[in-house]
């Protein structure tokens, strides 16, 4: 049987939970403020998705191993689905607005459409729109 998990929640340290929630929300996602405390908050990204954006050190009591320095190197790229190539460019916009900055340049496939953004932590976003039926 395969393994299907109904929801995703991705674990990132931060440095300032005030400015990265700050950060975020320029951008327009919201947060669960069940789940929000000094330590921590969980960004809404959609129904089944959410980033649980923890300051460094209670990001540390999870994990045995050092946590990546951003500015050096990369762990992970979060990408996430637009629906349009225009919101693509308007989310981007909105974290280089909010004090992002740029991780590349916009990509276009044709049938897909991607651009990207580092957030205040150094952890990299990819935005993308992919045209309906190209993949399931």
């Amino acid at each position: 049987m395969a393994l299907k998990a109904d929801k995703i929640f991705v674990n990132l340290p931060v440095k300032n939970l005030d400015e990265t929630i700050e950060f975020f929300s320029k951008i327009g996602f919201e947060f669960n403020p069940q789940f929000t405390d000094e330590n921590a908050t969980c960004m809404v990204i959609s129904d089944n998705i959410f980033a649980m954006l923890l300051v460094e050190d209670y990001f540390k009591s999870f994990t045995k191993k050092d946590i990546s320095d951003t500015a050096k190197s990369s762990e992970v790229i979060i990408a996430l689905t637009a629906n349009s190539r225009e919101e693509v460019e308007e989310i981007v916009n909105r974290a280089f607005d909010a004090g992002g900055k740029p991780s590349n340049d916009p990509q276009d496939h044709g049938f897909m459409y991607g651009w990207g953004f580092e957030d205040i932590n150094g952890h990299l976003w990819e935005v993308f729109y992919m045209e309906q039926g190209t993949a399931s």
